[in-house]
């Protein structure tokens, strides 16, 4: 197995020198981290300075959000060109509480994702059923959906990667686990649904399939112990250095 994918998303939950002490603090135990790829996605404001910190260790820079066009009269929105410039790696696509929140159709999210691809930076498409959705039988209608709308009509030449995150959106925030084995088999029908936009070989060497959802450093291991399981997307358990550095510690061991 490919080394697993950890990423950290700040959100908006820390200000200026708190994320720039975060940084510095996950770079100081970055030599702890081989074996594991680690990406930090902090602000828009702080992406320049993480950059700096980080600078010279094995940790990637990560961004929340992009716009869909590389520049133009697109006031407030963030270019990915620009993200570019700051060596960012990966960007956050469609996570939920941008969907839900700001109104981001399915249609954007799909020309982010061709954008990002055309400019080398990998997109973490992030996908996942509300409680609703659930409910109603529809889990696997949803994550069909968003997959197709997300990737449909798109190739990957041989340098690009993809990552799609599994984030359930009732389970977000909420500190509740979900069964392993119900996410092995989320994670196995995600896996198909892309053998079916993708040739094989595509899939089982350029994209990794992560799960997201109250991650920490105690149920961590049970979803890592899954081979399909490729990696995990951390929200409030990275804004700790500490925690998070054991969050990484239990993906290495495994």
């Amino acid at each position: 197995m490919e080394n697993p994918l950890i990423i950290a998303n700040w959100k908006m939950k820390l200000n200026a020198s708190d994320s720039l002490d975060l940084a510095k603090r996950v770079k100081k135990a970055s030599a702890k981290y081989n074996g594991v790829e680690v990406v930090l996605c902090p602000s828009f404001t702080e992406i320049a300075q993480v950059n700096e910190i980080i600078k010279g260790s094995n940790i990637k820079l990560g961004a929340q959000d992009c716009f869909w066009e590389e520049q133009g009269s697109f006031t407030g929105e963030i270019s990915p060109k620009s993200l570019q410039d700051y060596d960012v790696k990966y960007v956050l696509v469609g996570h939920s509480e941008r969907r839900q929140n700001l109104g981001e159709t399915e249609e954007m999210i799909h020309k982010k994702v061709r954008l990002l691809l055309t400019i080398d930076i990998t997109p973490v498409l992030c996908i996942g059923e509300t409680f609703e959705e659930r409910q109603d039988g529809l889990k696997d209608v949803v994550l069909t959906r968003q997959l197709h709308n997300a990737f449909n009509g798109l190739w990957l030449n041989k340098s690009d990667r993809l990552v799609v995150a599994y984030e359930p959106v009732w389970v977000i925030g909420s500190g509740q686990d979900i069964d392993p084995d119900e996410i092995e088999h989320t994670h196995q029908i995600i896996r198909q649904l892309l053998y079916d936009l993708f040739e094989d070989r595509v899939v089982d060497e350029q994209v990794k399939i992560i799960y997201g959802g109250s991650v920490d450093s105690e149920n961590i291991a049970q979803y890592i112990a899954r081979p399909i399981v490729q990696g995990v997307l951390v929200g409030g358990a990275s804004l700790d250095a500490t925690h998070f550095s054991t969050i990484i510690a239990q993906a290495k061991k495994l």
